[in-house]
């Protein structure tokens, strides 16, 4: 009795296994679910954890063991799309970005945003002026420490909050006095509401980083916003393409392709190049899922796509889910009282250090980071005049993006946007994040250059998950950004002439299957004496018969006659 009780409680954990999933304030949710459930049991379990209903903003966020990342698919099995032995770790996180995150129905959804937003400027990814970035932290100040109180915070307190990468004693000053003079009487739930409103004003809002090269081998950010289709370099936008402008997503290998017409006699081409396969096909799967929940009108209209023209190659893919119309239509009907939310701002965060955490760590004494910090301002002076373009094959070159109708847009006879004082090098968080397995290099290449790598950057290599390059530095073999555009080119021709012979060699092979499956048919309507309706009405026409008694008879006698000569040799010898 008791081994039978023993191999059934066995046989049962073998069917369950556990998740943990790392919430957006740093907690963790851990659960136990079934080895055939879904990504959509997981993700529903979260948000009535989280008491969330404006749930389709968000995702589950996984890395494979070869530090790529995914995002977890609803429709598939969890266990199916893990690589790694359980248990699992993944994490939530914003997947598509509110348009107006600020106008967001619940009070719940915006503090979630506003932690992902938050996260994005501590981790370089949200990039902005020195002007932007101060009202940015005093509204963060505000939201988790109130106002200001001489008794309570003593001269220098900003400088025990990190909110970006690296900044100066200067901005520090600049972010107190907002937050002293500014800010006073604002609730957290104010705060948030302005910071929202602030961030999604920038050119980097919404941006997901995905490292590439273009044609000529300059390393370049590709993302995508609510707004459209993004390209990023040095400090500057070098490209934007409105989602209503986007016709085509492909890839092939390493190859990513976006096919748009921003006006009626201009049709463009942009060609970058993805670390890894996998890489550039998440790439791809991430824009295909961004240009139908933003451009669509309805979920019933999205259909699945094909990363290539040809039937019979390439992957397909189709999001599932609703749009961003049909979400906000059904966030206007939401109506219950508002849920309690419990502000993480006493909780230690492994990403964001608040003033409750301790002072901020650093591996340089103060006086040098400044020192540093002031020549790589400087440095950017020319970097702004000399950005490198990604080149674009179209039929008439025009203006490389068309600027967002907004209030700080950009001028429109500027060809790029410039949308920081420093070039964008964002870096990742120790979980969610892919990267190439080149951390070393990057070290080096970085204490080289006179940029140090903080001590949370070097955490970071430890755990296998390298930042990005300051220059947008990045490659899964091991090369350097570095490299010369000729090394680049060689590789590249000798990559387009091996998928040229792949693509013969599948062509050659489906057209002999094509072949062998109608000869198959042949021989069922000539030989065969199936009474199968349309095989008899196809029998009975006038040009089968024709077809039979004049080509196809004389055909089988020929070859009958062949066999019996192969035959009879054979048997002499």
């Amino acid at each position: 009795m008791l081994s039978r009780f023993m191999s059934g409680s066995i046989r049962n954990l073998e069917r369950e296994y556990s998740c943990t999933v790392r919430l957006l304030d740093d907690t963790e949710y851990t659960c136990t679910i079934q080895r055939d459930a879904k990504g959509q049991y997981l993700f529903d379990l979260i948000c009535h954890h989280l008491n969330l209903l404006e749930k389709d903003y968000f995702g589950i966020r996984y890395v494979d063991p070869d530090k790529q990342r995914h995002w977890l698919e609803f429709s598939k099995s969890i266990g199916k799309q893990m690589k790694a032995q359980p248990p699992f770790t993944m994490c939530l996180r914003v997947k598509f970005y509110p348009p107006e995150p600020a106008a967001l129905k619940e009070e719940i959804t915006r503090y979630l945003v506003f932690l992902q937003i938050k996260r994005d400027l501590y981790h370089g990814r949200l990039l902005c002026k020195t002007s932007d970035a101060a009202m940015l932290a005093a509204h963060i100040l505000q939201a988790e420490i109130g106002d200001y109180d001489p008794g309570k915070h003593p001269e220098g307190y900003s400088s025990k909050f990190q909110f970006f990468p690296k900044h100066s004693e200067k901005l520090e000053r600049r972010i107190a006095d907002l937050h002293k003079t500014e800010l006073i009487g604002q609730t957290p739930e104010t705060s948030e509401r302005n910071f929202l409103q602030k961030a999604q004003m920038l050119e980097t809002y919404g941006v997901d980083p995905h490292p590439c090269k273009d044609v000529s081998g300059n390393p370049a950010f590709l993302a995508f916003t609510p707004f459209g289709f993004v390209v990023l370099q040095g400090n500057k936008r070098v490209h934007f393409l409105k989602w209503n402008e986007v016709t085509k997503l492909k890839f092939e290998g390493k190859t990513f392709h976006v096919y748009a017409n921003q006006r009626e006699d201009e049709k463009i081409i942009l060609t970058y190049f993805a670390p890894t396969p996998e890489a550039c096909k998440h790439l791809w799967k991430c824009g295909v899922e961004n240009q139908a929940f933003y451009k669509l009108e309805k979920s019933s209209q999205v259909r699945t796509v094909s990363s290539s023209n040809l039937f019979f190659k390439g992957s397909r893919f189709r999001y599932s889910g609703r749009v961003a119309k049909e979400v906000m239509e059904q966030s206007a009907k939401i109506k219950r009282e508002p849920p309690e939310i419990h502000r993480a701002g006493l909780v230690p965060s492994r990403s964001c250090p608040s003033i409750t955490h301790g002072p901020r760590l650093s591996s340089v004494p103060r006086t040098r980071r400044r020192a540093v910090h002031i020549s790589i301002m400087e440095g950017l002076e020319s970097l702004r005049d000399s950005a490198h373009s990604t080149p674009v094959r179209s039929v008439s070159h025009g203006e490389s993006f068309m600027p967002r109708s907004r209030s700080q847009a950009t001028d429109h006879s500027e060809r790029t946007a410039v949308i920081s004082d420093e070039a964008y090098s964002p870096s990742d968080s120790v979980l969610p994040t892919p990267v190439a397995e080149h951390s070393m290099e990057l070290s080096a290449s970085r204490q080289i250059n006179g940029a140090p790598c903080s001590i949370e950057e070097e955490k970071e290599s430890e755990a296998g998950t390298p930042m990005y390059g300051e220059g947008g530095e990045f490659g899964a073999d091991g090369r350097s950004a570095q490299e010369g555009a000729g090394g680049d080119s060689t590789l590249s021709e000798v990559e387009q002439v091996n998928k040229f012979v792949l693509s013969v060699l599948r062509l050659l092979l489906v057209t002999i299957g094509l072949l062998f499956v109608l000869l198959l048919l042949l021989i069922i309507l000539t030989e065969s004496d199936l009474d199968i309706a349309f095989l008899r009405d196809i029998r009975q026409t006038p040009e089968f018969e024709q077809f039979h008694y004049e080509y196809f008879c004389p055909l089988r006698r020929w070859f009958a006659c062949k066999l019996r000569w192969v035959g009879g040799l054979l048997i002499n010898k």
